[in-house]
């Protein structure tokens, strides 16, 4: 069965309600573990159909948002998704409630009662039409995105398509492509602000209704931070300005170095190399076809997935008008079927798609055997470990892709690697400052943003580009929008790849892929630093875990010679 013929069907709530009623009724008088267990199997497939429908709904408008067909349902799905959050919320304070607990938790996985404890801090029926209006505005957003079509040299591109011009290697053509896609976010500055305006609104107001001090509080509960806390996340953030970019500035020397810069500004930071990055040989349906064959060589539980991928057409991978912007890897529930959604452009991001996405999508597929939807994806920090090492564990087949810029493509891919960790813990210090200071004005969260990035991004001169010298960069970062405090994760999560990275690459450890291969399959079972220890890797908070790991990557990246680059 391919993609394209998975069913979708809006599903009659009140119907929905009524069965999903009973079964909790059931679970409610279960008089034994037997019939309590029964009941919960019941939930899960019912729950398991709705997620599928999002899941559809969600795919085919990202796809194509100009669908009617799917937009109309994108619009059903922002009103009433609170309504079956609803449904869940009163399962979850069932189960926690229930005097079988203590003995649902000996066959159910502990993160199970984990989430349900966490959810029921976050919700309120009275609450759904502030949930409605958040979902609303997170797609006004995205449809916002999505409608960008920039004239460059006589074509016109999405904010996608015309990435491949800021990394070129004639100057003035990524002056110009720059330009262009800073002027789109200057543009319809006030929609952007608008619509942050009224997200910072209503998830503060949901904050307050639940009790939160903040919607920073109710953000880290969201999240799952079972096992680490606010504190620690500053902490870490501190760690990553003190130890981490004095390490990047170094970098960043040596690349406008080898480009012979007196001075790099902001246009000239996406070129990595004079002569152009590197860039993968072949169509999208070749690169599909050499990442088929990496997959079997890497053994043999990735081969069987890739192959899946590839049959069932679960990739749509080519960025085209009215798509939304970005990439992901969802699960869709009744299908067993994970899916990856990109917009290839001839960078070297199309590569990274086919080995970070389907690090999520490989994980997915070796958890398929967990029945509870909210944990078949570990929390996000933990997802990003799969995706972010499955990069590196692919590095010995990036000959195939890359052919003579093979050590190109892998210095700039660790360097990158390294160089984000400011940048990601800097998304997170912004909405910390953000929610907390819920009245700030679109002008002051703009001087809050660029006083961070001078902080942790100094090398990021923005004398050519005014609009964003004045705090406008953030505007396409749609986490910050759709997804908000999901992005420290990347960072966490990096931190532990580059553990997998020395183990693979470095040191060749045998012991690697199984230990990887374990994390795919304990799925969302298992909290961060259980993970962790799953993995044999060291936390992020441990101390000198930070130190050793960046040591590693930083001797390995001097000890590369610019004439290897060339």
């Amino acid at each position: 069965m391919k993609f394209s013929d998975y069913t979708y069907v809006r599903p009659d709530f009140d119907s929905y309600k009524h069965n999903y009623l009973e079964a909790l009724h059931n679970l409610e008088e279960a008089a034994n573990l037997e019939s309590a267990k029964t009941a919960i199997d019941e939930l899960n497939y019912l729950r398991g159909t709705i997620d599928t429908a999002v899941n559809l709904a969600s795919i085919r408008h990202s796809i194509d948002t100009t669908d009617p067909y799917y937009e109309a349902e994108d619009t059903f799905w922002n009103e009433y998704q609170p309504h079956f959050e609803s449904l869940d919320f009163r399962f979850y304070r069932c189960l926690l409630a229930s005097p079988l607990v203590e003995e649902l938790k000996t066959i159910y996985p502990e993160t199970f009662f984990l989430f349900a404890e966490s959810r029921v801090k976050l919700f309120d029926e009275s609450l759904i039409e502030l949930f409605q209006k958040e979902n609303q505005l997170t797609s006004d957003y995205g449809k916002l995105i999505a409608s960008a079509q920039l004239e460059f040299q006589g074509d016109s591109y999405t904010l996608a398509q015309l990435r491949p011009f800021t990394e070129h290697k004639n100057r003035e053509i990524r002056l110009e492509a720059i330009n262009i896609q800073t002027a789109f976010f200057a543009e319809n500055e006030t929609k952007f602000d608008t619509i942050y305006d009224e997200l910072i609104k209503v998830r503060t107001e949901i904050a307050h209704k639940l009790g939160f001090e903040n919607y920073v509080a109710f953000a880290d509960v969201q999240m799952n931070r079972w096992d680490y806390d606010r504190k620690m996340i500053e902490t870490y953030r501190k760690e990553i300005l003190e130890k981490v970019v004095p390490i990047t500035q170094k970098l960043y020397a040596r690349q406008a170095k080898r480009n012979q810069l007196s001075k790099a500004t902001f246009a000239d930071l996406p070129l990595v190399y004079p002569n152009g990055n590197a860039t993968p040989k072949g169509t999208a349906n070749e690169l599909v076809e050499k990442a088929r064959t990496m997959y079997h060589e890497l053994s043999q539980e990735t081969g069987k997935f890739f192959d899946f991928m590839v049959d069932h057409e679960l990739l749509d991978l080519l960025s085209k008008k009215g798509k939304q912007s970005g990439g992901y890897c969802t699960f869709i529930q009744e299908y067993q079927s994970p899916f990856i959604f990109a917009n290839f452009n001839g960078t070297a991001a199309d590569v990274d798609v086919l080995t970070h996405e389907a690090g999520h999508a490989f994980q997915a597929f070796q958890s398929r055997w967990i029945k509870e939807p909210e944990i078949l994806f570990p929390n996000f920090e933990s997802c990003e470990i799969h995706s972010m090492s499955m990069e590196f564990i692919a590095w010995p087949w990036m000959d195939a892709f890359f052919e003579e810029e093979t050590a190109k493509y892998k210095f700039a891919h660790l360097a990158s690697s390294l160089l984000f960790l400011p940048y990601g813990v800097l998304v997170d210090h912004f909405q910390q400052e953000v929610y907390e200071n819920p009245d700030w004005t679109p002008e002051q969260r703009k001087t809050c943003w660029r006083d961070l990035e001078r902080r942790y991004c100094p090398e990021r001169d923005y004398s050519e580009f005014p609009d964003l010298d004045r705090g406008l960069y953030w505007f396409r970062q749609g986490h910050i929008f759709e997804s908000p405090f999901y992005y420290i994760d990347y960072t966490l999560a990096q931190v532990c790849a580059f553990q997998f990275w020395y183990r693979s690459i470095v040191a060749q450890d045998p012991t690697a892929w199984q230990d990887y291969l374990a994390i795919c399959q304990v799925g969302g079972t298992q909290t961060f630093l259980e993970i962790l220890e799953t993995a044999h890797l060291r936390s992020p908070f441990e101390k000198g875990a930070l130190d050793d790991t960046l040591k590693a990557v930083d001797d390995y990246l001097e000890n590369v010679s610019e004439e290897q680059l060339k």
